[in-house]
C-alpha cells in the first residue's frame, strides 16, 4: 500500500520506518529541510534502538522517502497519516494547532478517496474536527474517512513494540474504511474494530491508568519509609496477584516523558470541559509533582543546607534507551538543587547534548567516573543499565563523601552500605 506521514517526529518516524520494512511504499513529510535531508542519508535526528538501520535500509531499498512537498506525498498515497506533535497548551488542554493545519492541506489536495489517519494522540472529538477542516477546504467534495490509529509505542523499545504490538486500535466511522485498515494491518495480531471516539479515548484511558500505578505504588513507598517496609518486597507480593500484575510498579522519583504528564493534564481538561469530576487523575499528578523532588529531600536531611554542595547526577533522559528529556525528572532535579546553590555534574549515555540546551552551565562528562570526582553525593534519577555495573569501590575512592541516593531502587541496600556507603533508595 501507498502511506504518507505528516511529521518525521517519534511516532511518524518509527511508524514510517516500520510500514516500510513491511513492505509498503511510503512518504515521510516535514517542513525541516535539515531533518529532511538528513533523513534521506539514513540518519534519524534522534537516538532509538534500531532505528537508524531501519531507516538507512528501507531508504536504500527505496521503500521509504523523505520530502518537504506535501502535495506530493499525499496525491500518491491511499492512506494519510496525521503523527505531529500535540504538546500541552498554557490551560493544559492538547495544541491541536498543527492537527489542523496538515487537515487543512489534505483537504486542498485531496484527489481522490483517502482514508486520512490520526496517529497523534488527540482529545475525543478530533476526528470530527479533521473531517470538518477537510471539507471546508475542499474545492471538490471528494469522498474521504477518517481513522482513530492512536500509538502505544515505548520510547527505547518502539520498533519492537511497532512490529509486536499488545493491541492495534482502530477507530472507524465506514466499512469502507474497516476495509483499508484491515489490509494495512492484516499480518498483525489482536487487531480490535470500534468507533472513532471510543479508540481516542483508549488512548488517553491506557496512559492515565499507567500514570496511576506508578504514583500509586509511589505514595506506598513513602509510607513504606515511616513503617520500616520495603516497597521493593511490597510490591513483588502485589504484582503477583493477576488482577494487578507486576508491570510499573517500580517505585522511584515519578514518571516523566512527552506521554504520561500531557496526558494526563489533558485528560483532565476533557473532564472539565464536561462537567465530570476527575479526582483520581488529579491526584496521580499532584502526588508525580511531589514526587520528584524526594531526592532534594533527602539530601537535605543529611547536609541540612546545599549551598555549594557538589552533586552527581547520573542519568538525564527521562527513561532509558532514549535521548529525550520532555518532562524529564532530571530537569525539575537539577532546576531545585540550582535553586539551592548546589554544584551540579551531570551524566547521560545519549541524552547530553539535549539537556546542555536547557542547563548549558553544567559540568556534563561521559565518563561516569569522571562525574563522581569530588562529589558529596551522587543520585540516580534515571535507570540505565550502564549504571548497574558501577565500580562503586572505585566510585568511592573518587568521591569526596560517600553518600548516594538511589531514586530508582537499582541497588541492594546492604552491599552498599558494606562498601562504606550512606545509601538511600525510595521506600525502602
Amino acid at each position: 500500500m501507498k502511506l504518507c506521514f505528516i511529521g518525521s517526529g517519534y511516532v511518524g518516524l518509527v511508524s514510517a520506518a516500520c510500514f516500510a520494512d513491511m513492505g509498503h511504499e511510503v512518504y515521510c513529510v516535514d517542513k525541516d529541510n535539515v531533518k529532511i535531508e538528513s533523513l534521506k542519508n539514513g540518519t534519524v535526528h534522534f537516538y532509538e534502538p534500531k532505528l537508524n538501520e531501519l531507516v538507512k535500509k528501507n531508504v536504500e531499498r527505496g521503500r521509504l522517502k523523505f520530502t518537504e512537498d506535501l502535495k506530493k506525498a499525499l496525491v500518491s498515497s491511499d492512506l494519510i497519516f496525521i503523527t505531529v506533535g500535540t504538546p500541552s497548551l498554557y490551560d493544559r488542554r492538547a495544541d491541536l494547532s498543527q492537527v489542523g493545519n496538515a487537515a487543512s492541506e489534505i483537504g486542498r489536495t485531496m484527489n481522490g478517496y483517502k482514508v486520512v489517519v490520526n496517529k497523534s494522540t488527540v482529545p475525543v472529538g478530533t476526528a470530527d474536527l479533521v473531517k470538518k477542516i477537510i471539507r471546508e477546504n475542499q474545492a471538490e467534495k471528494i469522498p474521504f474517512d477518517v481513522v482513530s490509529n492512536p500509538e502505544f509505542l515505548r520510547e527505547g523499545n518502539a520498533v519492537y513494540d511497532f512490529m509486536n504490538p499488545d493491541r492495534v486500535i482502530v477507530g472507524i466511522s465506514s466499512e469502507k474504511a474497516r476495509v483499508v485498515m484491515e489490509k494495512l494491518y492484516t499480518s498483525f495480531p489482536n487487531v480490535m474494530f470500534t468507533d472513532v471516539r471510543s479508540a481516542e479515548m483508549i488512548k488517553y484511558a491506557s496512559n492515565a491508568f499507567l500514570a496511576t500505578k506508578i504514583s500509586f505504588i509511589n505514595e506506598v513507598a513513602n509510607l513504606c519509609e515511616k513503617v520500616g517496609v520495603d516497597v521493593t518486597e511490597v510490591a513483588k507480593g502485589m504484582g503477583s496477584d493477576k488482577r494487578i500484575g507486576p508491570s510499573f510498579l517500580n517505585a522511584g522519583i515519578g514518571f516523566g516523558g512527552s506521554c504520561f504528564p500531557k496526558d494526563t493534564k489533558a485528560l483532565v481538561e476533557i473532564a472539565k470541559e464536561n462537567d465530570v469530576e476527575s479526582k483520581i487523575v488529579s491526584a496521580v499528578m499532584e502526588v508525580n509533582k511531589k514526587q520528584k523532588l524526594r531526592l532534594i529531600q533527602k539530601l537535605k536531611n543529611i547536609f541540612g543546607n546545599l549551598n555549594d554542595k557538589t552533586v552527581g547526577v547520573l542519568g538525564l533522559s527521562f527513561k532509558p534507551n532514549t535521548d529525550d528529556i520532555r518532562d524529564a525528572v532530571s530537569l525539575d532535579v537539577i532546576e531545585q538543587l540550582l535553586v539551592e546553590g548546589t554544584k551540579i555534574k551531570a551524566h547521560d549515555p545519549v541524552a547530553i547534548s539535549n539537556t546542555k540546551e536547557v542547563f548549558p552551565q553544567l559540568s556534563y562528562s561521559k565518563d561516569v567516573y569522571d562525574v563522581a570526582k569530588d562529589c558529596d553525593a551522587l543520585i540516580i534519577v534515571t535507570e540505565w543499565d550502564e549504571y548497574k555495573k558501577i565500580d562503586f569501590m572505585k566510585m568511592k575512592d573518587l568521591m569526596k563523601d560517600s553518600i548516594l541516593i538511589d531514586g530508582r531502587n537499582l541497588f541492594d541496600r546492604e552491599e552498599l552500605e558494606k562498601l562504606g556507603f550512606h545509601y538511600e533508595g525510595i521506600g525502602r
